[in-house]
């Protein structure tokens, strides 16, 4: 049975984040590699790791490393298939291995997960192994109802234990059963000021792929992501449309492209679009944050630390062509013309393009 993960650890400390990925690949039954070599110490292993791995057949790459965490990019510098980076909580929270890992430059991105989140590092493993294949995908979805599960039940197990006189136990607690058309809900905002789900780029009737700024001063870095779409040969749909402004809208909208292959989201602030997406498609979803308000720390924080079950693989601030590029990665593992595209992008110029060509 090959491999179609490589897990790849900056050091043996990082074990106890790299056990919640293994944890979940045992789950969803996906065979597994795992190495530790370093971006600085043991640059070479690297090199000749990922490039060996890649040509043997492994899909996806996470890695995971703290304090200056280069090891996900130098992953990324070597390889055309997709990289998920965990970053480590080390020192000052993390924060320094986040930036190291989703702060990528053209055309080098890392998929980078909340910081310690090694099950949703693997959860995307999964996600995007489970578009080409229906096992996977079925086990994603199962583990996806786990969490959900866990939440009923956890709020079951807290409300039985308070006892305060006035709380009322028993309010709404059949919520699950009330039904759109009861609620009867008007949408407090009208399309005179903001047009919903219109599309302002290719739309197609099968798009591989749905791209969804949040609003139309997203529009500019949403472009860039077209651009690199349109260099790689994949078809998508840019609809703008925000879930927070017009939430029954987005919900059928998502309805409506459910059949893409993934998800990127281009948003600024608090990055209600991505977590919106998650929480209503099993689908792989890249997130873009946007600089907005400071310096596009917000969107950042708020968009890649997301909790268990519901990943986002965020690359940089404003950097939708790494998205792009993340994107033919993803669906360059079974397509060979879209693979073709990806290795001119980023190996033309690199001299290691004889090695994986």
């Amino acid at each position: 049975m090959d491999p179609k993960v490589m897990i790849i650890l900056g050091s043996a400390s990082d074990l106890k984040i790299a056990q919640k990925s293994i944890d979940i690949l045992e789950t969803l039954q996906i065979p597994y590699s795992l190495k530790v070599a370093s971006a600085h110490r043991t640059h070479e292993k690297v090199k000749k790791l990922v490039i060996e791995a890649t040509t043997k057949g492994i899909e996806v790459f996470i890695g995971i490393a703290g304090l200056a965490a280069h090891l996900p990019g130098s992953i990324a510098a070597y390889t055309h298939r997709p990289v998920i980076g965990v970053p480590v909580d080390v020192k000052v929270g993390g924060l320094d291995a986040l930036f190291a890992s989703s702060q990528m430059p053209f055309p080098a991105p890392v998929a980078t997960v909340g910081i310690d989140r090694g099950d949703n590092g693997a959860i995307l493993a999964g996600q995007i192994i489970g578009i080409n294949n229906p096992q996977v995908k079925k086990r994603v979805s199962q583990l996806r109802k786990s969490y959900q599960e866990k939440v009923k039940s956890d709020e079951e197990n807290l409300i039985s234990q308070l006892n305060g006189n006035l709380l009322q136990k028993n309010f709404l607690s059949n919520y699950d059963e009330i039904s759109e058309e009861k609620l009867k809900k008007e949408e407090p905002h009208t399309d005179k000021v903001f047009k919903e789900s219109e599309a302002i780029g290719l739309n197609e009737d099968n798009p591989l792929v749905s791209v969804v700024p949040g609003s139309y001063s997203d529009i500019e870095e949403a472009k860039n992501v077209a651009l690199t779409l349109d260099r790689l040969g994949i078809s998508y749909d840019i609809s703008v449309i925000s879930p927070i402004r017009y939430p029954d809208k987005f919900k059928k909208y998502m309805e409506s492209i459910k059949n893409v292959k993934l998800f990127i989201a281009v948003t600024g602030l608090s990055a209600h679009v991505t977590g919106s997406i998650v929480a209503l498609s099993e689908k792989p979803v890249i997130g873009v944050p946007c600089s907005v308000e400071l310096n596009g720390l917000d969107s950042l924080l708020s968009m890649v630390n997301m909790p268990p079950g519901v990943p986002v693989g965020t690359v940089g601030i404003e950097n939708g062509r790494n998205a792009g590029v993340l994107a033919g990665e993803i669906l360059g593992i079974s397509d060979k013309n879209i693979e073709k595209k990806l290795k001119l992008m980023k190996y033309k110029t690199a001299d290691i393009w004889t090695q994986t060509n």
